[in-house]
């Protein structure tokens, strides 16, 4: 089935992305979505010229959209329409684990536009689809947090198995971070061609959340 999938730049989509083409779903487009200015993404807070940057590693078609937060949905209708229009795409992959008012709306949302969704994580344990991501060769850090559970010094820590362990002797942080604990930014894996090359930079605290600078290397080929 050909499918765009929903692009974050962090560990849950592409490792969705990844399953969805080892089950055999044509990619047509990666989508991600940014602040009405087009400078960061929604979910991560990464500039959007990184995300560019780490999409040309995949080799994939990229469609970057600026959204604006109250008429998300309709927005995301629109461009989903068009895809169907222009790309013949007949579904879209998300990366969701196991909230369930996430896979409401993805379930509303399809089913008005009459495309499939694709879950390829739905109902697995975090810890299971952690322990994938790093045995896949998936390379990540930390890129954001939330400042009440994680402060500033887990900004650009390697998710490793030495993280997940520290994880789970804390207790109250989601080992995928499904509910928002932590954010993460991937720059090598099965999906890339090349790994991304990239600089980090200031920590930032905005809303309640630390954020990590992550830019191109513009030194490095």
């Amino acid at each position: 089935m050909r499918v765009a999938a929903l692009w974050s730049a962090g560990k849950d989509s592409c490792l969705a992305c990844y399953k969805a083409k080892l089950n055999g779903h044509k990619i047509s487009s990666l989508l991600n979505f940014t602040s009405p200015d087009g400078k960061y993404s929604v979910s991560h807070g990464l500039s959007a010229k990184i995300i560019r940057k780490q999409a040309e590693m995949t080799g994939i078609n990229f469609l970057q959209k600026a959204m604006s937060g109250k008429d998300y949905e309709k927005d995301f209708i629109a461009l989903i329409l068009k895809l169907k229009k222009n790309e013949g795409i007949e579904g879209i992959v998300f990366g969701d684990i196991y909230l369930k008012e996430h896979k409401d709306w993805i379930d509303k949302v399809c089913k008005k536009i009459k495309v499939r969704p694709v879950m390829p994580l739905w109902g697995k344990g975090t810890e299971e689809l952690a322990n994938e991501i790093i045995k896949k060769g998936f390379k990540a850090i930390i890129v954001s947090t939330r400042k009440e559970l994680l402060g500033k010094e887990w900004l650009g820590r390697e998710v490793n198995s030495g993280l997940i362990k520290e994880f789970k002797k804390m207790g109250n942080i989601d080992l995928c971070g499904e509910k928002g604990e932590f954010h993460t930014f991937v720059y090598d894996g099965p999906i890339f061609k090349n790994p991304v090359r990239f600089i980090t930079g200031k920590k930032a605290l905005k809303d309640n959340h630390w954020f990590l600078t992550v830019n191109p290397d513009r030194q490095r080929k």
